[in-house]
């Protein structure tokens, strides 16, 4: 990617080649979500693109993401301090997770997307610190982006 593009407050994670893109106010759980899912997967194919701030650009495969060179392969642990993971150093975002309050998450659903650069990207409301949260964004990284948002049945995935 070149200079073009924009740099953001949020944090990126990449699972098995499709990322997703954490944005939420401070203390949301940005950095705390993506360290759940990096040390849950037993692959290692979950791994940080960055962390606090993304620079974000509209590329041939999509909106890419890459960290600013002083915070690749760092993540910020609240009451611990920074700390290294696995990094990978570009991803293409498939996935926008708005971090909010419990009371904000929508039950079900209405289909959502983010224009970010020119690029039209789902978007899903989750609450970090509820304990499935990663789960639930890891199968939205599987779903959304090939099978799209439930139809008025409400089912994820279609039948």
């Amino acid at each position: 990617m070149s200079g073009n593009g924009t740099t953001i407050h949020a944090t990126c994670i990449a699972c098995g080649g499709r990322a997703a893109l954490l944005r939420g106010s401070p203390g949301a759980g940005k950095s705390d979500l993506a360290f759940r899912m990096i040390r849950a997967d037993a692959s290692g194919e979950t791994r940080l693109v960055a962390d606090d701030q993304v620079h974000l650009g509209a590329a041939e495969d999509g909106l890419a993401a890459t960290a600013p060179e002083a915070l690749t392969g760092l993540v910020e642990l609240r009451g611990l301090g920074l700390l290294r993971v696995p990094v990978i150093e570009r991803a293409v975002v498939r996935l926008v997770v708005e971090l909010v309050p419990r009371e904000d998450v929508p039950r079900l659903p209405a289909p959502e997307f983010a224009d970010i650069q020119g690029v039209r990207v789902p978007l899903i409301r989750l609450h970090a610190f509820d304990p499935t949260a990663a789960d639930k964004l890891r199968l939205a990284l599987e779903v959304l982006p090939d099978r799209g948002f439930p139809g008025e049945d409400g089912i994820l995935g279609g039948a």
